[in-house]
């Protein structure tokens, strides 16, 4: 019968059981499955050993650097940062083809929209079923007559803006959490949302305008093109770089893709 935790060796070094199981930690996995946080743990621990090792066949020294104030990277930190900056080389951004990512999708690089909203919010408690069915009860009234959205936040909302009938003035990127927002972006204007589900409870929304922001243009979008560009090609870069250390190496306990 195999072991339930074998060993791992990278190159003939091995990788305990025993810092498998602590990195295994940091690897979130179902409860019922937690072998699937061991492997993960001794894929990333391989990978690094075999980081580690590359720097020393390189004859690099550690050289830490402080990472942010009262933090010194370790030695292996150092290391693996040294032989990143020494060896993996991403390809420079093209300009040309940065410029039909951004005419290919506009819609991606307009400044952010505003909204005028209104909403009715059913707070959240112990019983959430009872909470949606409220909800949805003051759902039915709304359909059957919209006009009476204020009257209705004025008696059924837990937020503030009821006594102004629900009205949330101006919002704009970021005012609301990320549920709230992605409900705005779907609305038709002076339509009534579903039940939405935030952190607070449930939302009856009302979209009353929006104001669509415009295409950026390609001069103020092209730095964020250039560093989202700079981070894609840093990891295909080191995405490749690690693949080739992992066809060369010889890892046992554990299976790395070379690719």
């Amino acid at each position: 019968m195999k072991p339930l935790l074998p060993p791992v060796f990278v190159n003939g070094i091995e990788i305990s059981a025993e810092r498998i199981a602590n990195e295994a930690q940091n690897h979130p996995a179902p409860k019922e499955k937690p072998g699937l946080a061991w492997k993960a743990a001794a894929r990333a621990l391989a990978i690094r050993e075999l980081l580690l090792q590359e720097a020393r066949a390189r004859g690099l020294s550690p050289d830490p650097q402080e990472v942010s104030p009262g933090q010194v990277e370790t030695d292996d930190e150092a290391l693996i940062r040294q032989l990143s900056e020494a060896a993996i080389q991403p390809a420079p951004a093209d300009e040309a083809e940065l410029r039909r990512v951004y005419d290919t999708h506009p819609d991606r690089f307009r400044a952010p929209s505003l909204y005028e909203a209104a909403h009715i919010l059913f707070p959240r408690r112990d019983d959430m079923a009872a909470v949606r069915a409220h909800a949805e009860g003051v759902l039915a009234e709304l359909r059957a007559a919209p006009r009476r959205f204020g009257e209705l936040a004025r008696t059924h909302s837990a937020c503030s803006s009821k006594d102004n009938g629900g009205l949330l003035g101006q919002l704009g990127q970021g005012d609301t959490v990320a549920e709230f927002e992605a409900a705005l972006e779907v609305l038709n204007e002076g339509q009534i949302s579903d039940p939405v589900e935030t952190r607070f409870g449930l939302h009856l929304i009302r979209l009353d305008a929006r104001a669509r922001g415009e295409v950026l243009p390609f001069d103020v979008i092209l730095p964020r093109l250039r560093d989202a560009h700079a981070k894609a090609a840093w990891a295909r870069a080191a995405a490749q770089f690690t693949a080739k250390l992992v066809a060369g190496a010889r890892i046992e306990g554990v299976q790395l893709q070379a690719a």
